[in-house]
């Protein structure tokens, strides 16, 4: 159907299709694109929290479960969808997320009650397994040139996209009817699947293998059982019988998965290729910077909407605040090929150690800096650039130490490492701003101390980070698609290098006959 071509001339390659040919350029900015508006998804509710369980008409409780759906089924969605790309193909699986996604948006558009609206966002949470799909697509098909940049875009959507979502959430939700929201997204989310319909081709990569239904239920029920427990304990109680019940759900159903991978033919996740050190290393400093990366999208817009009457707050209206904390995510987009400059410059690893020590630093910033506005939007931008580095690195890192067959499922698996941090932050952060309050009239509203010790636990999280990118091996082997990966042409029916199977199970012949039709 499609084959990738480079014409001899720096950066142009293009994709000829039997309807004509399109540069290199339409596949990046298309899924960039598709990656910015998909992580918007996380931060679209957030401007409606307070007034959530009025315009559902339900329990303050009750509508939290509209933030957290989306959540839990982006969890299961990253290694599901990733290996189900693996297998059967990342784009058609990417347009099934894009569908799923759409699908939900229209919901969400036509809901004026809990149920509908909680279901709509937990389809939409589906969506958010494009984003690993995206990358992995990347690597199969771009020319090496490309796609270091390329990757460090697609990883740094996440970030960008929740930073832009949120002023544009709030402008639209104060401005008209915030059903207006997802009617946008699923206009938007059908424009960008019929662009990925037309524009990307399917990667001729595949893995070996059947899909792995034991594995994957095993998993999908320990993370819905962990993150409930991590997102709902401050509500429920730390100690709660359900707290506790939940957590030892997880761990037990956690435990007979890792039993089970290690047996089963054909794993949902490669565990041997999991344990090995950079991969290790890499998802353990995704889950810090994760954390790290949320610490500000918690405390930034609550310090800027305080009353001023409370000695600490800034006064700000929704529209005001979402505008403060939106150049966080244009100095993400424009870090983005600063970042893939350094990574092809001196490694991945070298931009994980800086990503990492910016956002440290911006953070002890924040303790000086929270008095106005202004202080708030530097501290943001600080650690947006950070954010923009580290999340930058990590796909190069995964991707130089897998299987390119594994490529999907694996980076799935990096990208459930962040959202498990997400998760984490939120409650942490939550519990200190929930337990260091002051009195204002009849209610209480987190203390500045509060706020400053968030913002050193985040800071805290970064430095763990980067103590954990520096045991990472400084210089792995390349590999022939990712770290020295030759500008060839992909065509019908060529025959493609692939790296080293990860064990006997994943075992792959020297070479792979890949056919584009």
């Amino acid at each position: 159907m499609a084959s990738i071509e480079n014409t001899g001339h720096r950066g142009s390659a293009t994709v000829h299709r039997a309807d004509g040919a399109l540069p290199v350029n339409a596949i990046i900015a298309v899924l960039g694109a598709v990656g910015i508006v998909v992580a918007m998804m996380q931060t679209l509710m957030v401007p409606l929290i307070p007034v959530l369980p009025s315009l559902l008409h339900t329990h303050a409780a009750d509508a939290s479960w509209a933030i957290t759906a989306t959540l839990l089924a982006a969890s299961v969605a990253n290694p599901v969808f990733g290996r189900l790309g693996d297998l059967f193909g990342k784009r058609r699986m990417l347009l099934v997320s894009g569908f799923v996604l759409g699908c939900g948006s229209l919901v969400c558009a036509l809901s004026d009650t809990l149920v509908p609206m909680v279901v709509g966002r937990a389809m939409q949470g589906l969506g958010l397994a494009i984003i690993p799909l995206g990358i992995s697509i990347m690597r199969d098909l771009l020319p090496a040139k490309r796609l270091i940049p390329a990757m460090a875009l697609m990883s740094s959507s996440l970030g960008i996209g929740g930073a832009l979502g949120l002023p544009l959430a709030a402008a639209v939700a104060q401005q008209t009817n915030w059903h207006v929201l997802f009617w946008g997204s699923t206009v938007a989310v059908a424009l960008l699947m019929v662009l990925v319909w037309r524009v990307v081709p399917e990667s001729p990569v595949r893995g070996t293998g059947r899909f792995d239904l034991p594995g994957a239920i095993l998993l999908s029920g320990g993370l819905v059982a962990l993150l409930l427990a991590v997102s709902k304990g401050s509500t429920w109680g730390w100690t709660s019988t359900t707290t506790l019940g939940l957590g030892g759900t997880a761990a037990a159903l956690l435990v007979a998965w890792t039993w089970w991978e290690t047996r089963a033919e054909a794993p949902l996740v490669d565990l041997r290729t999991t344990i090995r050190r950079p991969v290790l290393l890499t998802n353990l400093a995704s889950v810090m910077l994760g954390f790290a990366m949320y610490t500000m999208s918690l405390i930034g817009p609550q310090l800027l909407q305080l009353p001023k009457a409370t000695g600490h707050g800034l006064g700000q209206s929704l529209l005001a605040t979402g505008l403060w904390m939106a150049p966080a995510g244009i100095v993400m987009m424009a870090v983005s090929p600063i970042a893939g400059r350094l990574i092809t410059v001196r490694g991945p690893k070298v931009a994980l150690l800086a990503g990492s020590a910016v956002i440290s630093a911006g953070y002890f910033l924040a303790i000086g800096l929270t008095g106005s506005p202004l202080g708030v939007l530097l501290v943001s931008v600080v650690t947006s650039t950070g954010v923009g580095l580290a999340y930058a690195a990590m796909p190069t890192l995964i991707m130089q130490a897998v299987p390119a067959s594994e490529g999907a499922s694996a980076n799935g698996l990096n990208t459930l490492m962040r959202s498990i941090g997400t998760s984490t932050a939120s409650a942490v952060i939550g519990v200190v701003l929930a337990n260091m309050t002051v009195t204002f009239g009849s209610t209480q509203v987190p203390s500045l101390a509060g706020m400053h010790i968030g913002f050193l636990i985040g800071a805290s999280a970064a430095l763990v980070a980067c103590l954990v990118a520096i045991a990472i091996p400084g210089r792995l082997a390349p590999t022939p698609d990712v770290a020295s990966k030759p500008d060839v042409a992909l065509k019908s029916d060529v025959v493609l290098p692939t790296p080293r199977p990860s064990s006997p199970r994943t075992a792959e012949p020297a070479t792979a006959v890949v056919s584009a039709r």
